[in-house]
């Protein structure tokens, strides 16, 4: 009977054999389906490893759902609610999750405020501008009572949650733009109910022939409205931000057809597929889930996950990635990833958190807006003692008015808007361009980044090294040199040394045993090969050896001038030949560092290659700087070395392997191929690794950084001349006031304005 396993890196199924590779870690013994998993999961097994379990696992409890504010994402509760810094409604944290409640609510209350509002509105105008309309039976004390029966409703039950929030706010002593709206069109309804009521407290010069105050139940309706518009508006505008989310949920296909043992096919809901199924994708079909090829041939369009646009082709043993669609083959595969284990879901869930993230330039506007509220309500308790001192008659009228008018327009909505609206369109561009942001300082910080420092293999490479040469010296065989040499390699874990033994095997030279094997870090490998002491290495191997390389330096010169990664050979202490293998440059590199020049960043390439081979390869690509012959836990350090300079760094590597200099670096850049993708290791992850992801980054960063700052600049703009001029600071000179009418339409749309700048980024050209 043959015992499986799965592989703990890729989750396919393992046959457990003799030589099936195997470590041992945590106490259990875990299997690879290769040497490649093997090393991935050596190099940090806590990203994979997970406990077996002997008893039936237990039920996983349900996630209890949560609720957070997008502008403060430090404030999370289980239930929905305002946030109590700025007010604002919670929203679901689970991605993907609509709830509209509050728009709906805030549709309601709008829409029945508007309706009370027009008639309270055309009364007072008529009455002020046209008051030989007013029929005689209609006195101003009866108009006055109509307008109060109307505006009442449209601003304490529509108004409500304004008012709410607004009381908070003070509870909290978290003064925000609720409590300016609530503030403002409180003082205009009670004002107006104490002038109806109360006429004779007020001077004589208020008060008309009829005996009445004017009252301003019309500003106090009409405002509310517009708020409540500009809520309506807002909400709706920031629905539109999540739209890449909502366009990644709605990638996934809802159902995958299953292939059973009996060979009956059957459509199944997504739901219930699991690991190892095996599922059949028609011609035209969205693969259901992550998995391998089992048969067929096909070309699949994965640009809506990878963001780029030529197909892919893809035959037996190749991975494929959950919602990308099948072109015109039929395919067999064998599922290995569902459900939020799915890249799919994982990007989802990276661009969630991401645009709950906060921004660095976030705190410059959380501190404006703290001192800014307090100064806005001074500025009207001033604004209201000037006019009542020194303004015209009535006094105490223009006062309140004007007072109304400067907390209406300074509300500091578009403020509190300007950063995090940018962020999550940003994030969700991003996505759906191949390049995952873990979060907002990443992006921010990405702008400033000018100089690159890129890993060669697998980065400017395909990272699938091959057997290019074979060169004996005299009285040695070439045949004999490469089986020695790939014997030796096959025990090796080194990407180079697959690339012999692949070399050797299409030749169809058989391999034998290897005893003693060593592997000496940075130099090579030595051991017994059918009696004969074996060495393949570098030149260091060969002089911790004492062996005399001879003819071979100047020949593996040649060869590194052409590009090849040479390995010295001895057989019993003796220089017996050369083998060169050469990883293939990425069709795409040399027109990315192109582009990345042209957005003014230097280009620093690591490797451990010899200083020829690397300089060959930096010439053809155009490559700023080298740095050849380095060892992996030298990479951090020259990182470092570079930031001393002054250099703003992001490294590009695997995500795992480079996970020290990824981590020093300002910004780490995880290279990822489809499901290997190593999201969690890095500030930016790119689906598809190449340096084209890295191109789209910077871009995506500087469009999203000058979309913020301009959000800043027209939030700080608006409010440093409406407020003066909501004083009335014109008016001693044009003899213009301005209406707590035109205040408040000027804030709900100024908060619109933004939201509608941030949006433009959807369609940034990446």
């Amino acid at each position: 009977m043959t015992i499986k396993t799965t592989d703990p890196v890729c989750k396919m199924q393992v046959s457990i054999q003799d030589e099936t590779p195997h470590i041992d870690y945590a106490g259990e013994r875990h299997y690879f389906c290769s040497q490649h998993c093997l090393k991935k999961f050596q190099a940090n097994p806590a990203i994979y490893f997970k406990p077996s379990v002997s008893a039936p696992a237990a039920e996983t409890p349900a996630v209890a759902m949560t609720y957070t504010c997008p502008m403060h994402p430090e404030v999370v509760k289980s239930e929905p609610g305002n946030c109590p810094i700025c007010g604002m409604a919670l929203e679901p944290r689970s991605a993907g999750v609509e709830d509209n409640a509050e728009l709906r609510d805030m549709t309601r209350r709008f829409r029945v405020s508007t309706a009370l509002a027009f008639p309270v509105f055309a009364m007072a105008m008529v009455s002020d501008l046209a008051p030989q309309f007013v029929p005689d039976a209609v006195s101003m004390q009866l108009l006055q009572w109509l307008e109060f029966a109307l505006a009442t409703p449209a601003v304490l039950w529509g108004g409500w949650p304004i008012f709410q929030r607004g009381w908070t706010s003070l509870v909290n002593r978290s003064l925000n733009m609720f409590t300016l709206i609530a503030l403002g069109v409180g003082v205009a309804w009670t004002y107006s109910v104490v002038a109806m009521l109360l006429p004779g407290i007020f001077p004589p010069a208020m008060r008309s022939m009829g005996g009445t105050v004017p009252v301003y139940f019309e500003a106090s309706a009409v405002i509310m409205a517009l708020v409540l518009l500009g809520q309506v508006m807002e909400l709706r505008a920031r629905s539109q931000t999540s739209a890449a989310i909502k366009l990644l949920l709605g990638l996934a296909p809802k159902t995958a057809r299953i292939v059973r043992k009996d060979g009956i096919e059957e459509d199944i809901p997504l739901e219930q597929v699991k690991p190892g199924d095996v599922l059949r994708v028609r011609p035209g079909e969205k693969v259901p889930v992550d998995g391998v090829v089992l048969e067929g041939e096909s070309s699949l369009d994965e640009s809506m996950v990878t963001g780029e646009s030529i197909p892919v082709e893809k035959t037996a043993g190749e991975h494929l990635i959950g919602a990308t669609i099948n072109g015109t083959g039929s395919l067999m595969m064998r599922a290995e990833r569902v459900g939020a284990d799915t890249l799919l879901a994982q990007i989802v869930h990276m661009v969630s958190e991401a645009q709950r993230s906060r921004a660095p330039i976030q705190r410059l506007a959380d501190v404006t807006a703290g001192y800014f509220v307090p100064a806005v309500v001074l500025s009207a308790l001033a604004t209201l003692a000037i006019w009542g001192i020194w303004g015209p008659e009535p006094r105490l009228a223009h006062a309140v008015v004007n007072a109304v008018a400067v907390l209406i327009i300074a509300c500091p909505c578009a403020l509190g808007l300007a950063t995090p609206m940018s962020i999550m369109v940003g994030t969700g561009r991003g996505a759906t361009a191949g390049v995952l942001i873990k979060n907002a300082e990443a992006l921010e910080t990405m702008e400033k980044v000018n100089t690159l420092v890129v890993d060669k293999t697998g980065t400017l490479t395909l990272g699938k090294p091959e057997l290019v040469s074979v060169i004996p010296l005299a009285g040695f065989d070439e045949d004999e040199v490469l089986r020695l040499g790939a014997s030796l390699e096959r025990a090796s874990e080194h990407p180079l040394a697959e690339a012999i033994v692949k070399g050797a095997q299409a030749k169809s030279i058989t391999l034998v045993a290897v005893s003693d094997f060593r592997s000496i870090t940075g130099k090579g490998v030595a051991g017994m090969v059918e009696s004969r002491a074996v060495a393949l290495g570098n030149l260091k191997l060969f002089e911790e050896l004492a062996i005399s390389p001879g003819e071979l330096v100047t020949r593996a010169d040649a060869l590194r001038s052409d590009g090849q990664t040479v390995m010295l050979l001895a057989i019993d202490g003796k220089a017996a030949g050369l083998i060169g293998v050469a990883d293939p440059i990425k069709h795409s590199t040399q027109d990315a560092i192109r582009a990345l020049h042209e957005e003014g960043i230097q280009v620093i390439m690591l490797t451990g290659d010899n200083r020829t081979t690397a300089e060959a390869v930096a010439k053809k690509l155009g490559i700023d700087r080298i740095e050849a012959e380095v060892l992996p836990e030298q990479k951090a350090s020259i990182v470092k070395q570079l930031q001393a300079q002054g250099y703003v760094v992001a490294m590009a590597g695997d995500g795992i392997n480079d996970a020290p200099a990824l981590a020093q670096a300002q910004v780490g850049i995880a290279m990822g191929t489809g499901t290997d993708v190593a999201m969690e290791s890095a500030g930016i992850t790119l689906i598809k690794g190449d340096l084209n992801g890295i191109v789209r980054a910077v871009r995506l960063s500087r469009a999203t950084m000058k979309n913020i700052r301009q959000n800043l600049f027209f939030a700080f703009i608006y409010n440093v001349l409406g407020i003066p001029v909501a004083a009335g600071v014109l008016y001693p000179f044009f003899g213009l006031l301005l209406s707590p009418i035109i205040a408040a339409a000027a804030m709900s749309f100024s908060s619109v304005s933004v939201i509608t700048n941030a949006l433009r980024l959807r369609n940034v050209k990446l």
